[in-house]
């Protein structure tokens, strides 16, 4: 199987939460966060016009995107951010009753076939703690690409 590089992020959308107390309750600092009825704006600022209807929540689990080869593995990432949310399940369990989705984002980045594979206690700690799963697979790799070249 080939490397791949990737990068795993833990989202939350909830219908009002204060994002504040997602980032109390997870210890986790937020990349990107709004709170349900703010002003809708762009990455720089700038109004967009209209509101968000739920709130959002999202931080990194890892700092940087990691290569496979290199002893880390989106396996060993996902159960290690699954053993820090242990703590946090009384919490996770209140955002599904109340309508949230707790969401591990898992960005690959990949050139030729390469497999995971998810043990079963790894699953099942993803249904106590409520957390989806999504993978978002891409066809190349971010570090490496080149930027396009237009004459």
């Amino acid at each position: 199987m080939s490397e791949y590089e990737f990068t795993v992020s833990l989202r939350i959308r909830h219908p009002t939460i204060d994002p504040m107390a997602v980032t109390e309750a997870l210890g986790i600092q937020p990349q990107h966060c709004w709170r349900a009825g703010q002003p809708r704006c762009d990455s720089a600022g700038a109004k967009l016009g209209g509101a968000h209807h739920d709130s959002y929540w999202m931080g990194r689990l890892m700092a940087e995107p990691q290569l496979s080869c290199s002893g880390v593995s989106v396996e060993r990432v996902i159960l290690a951010a699954l053993s820090h949310m242990r703590r946090a399940q009384a919490f996770l369990e209140r955002l599904s009753d109340e309508g949230g989705v707790a969401e591990l984002l898992v960005s690959l980045y990949a050139r030729d076939v390469f497999r995971l594979e998810l043990p079963p206690d790894a699953l099942t700690l993803l249904g106590r703690l409520h957390f989806a799963v999504a993978l978002d697979v891409h066809p190349h790799s971010p570090l490496n690409s080149q930027p396009s070249r237009t004459n």
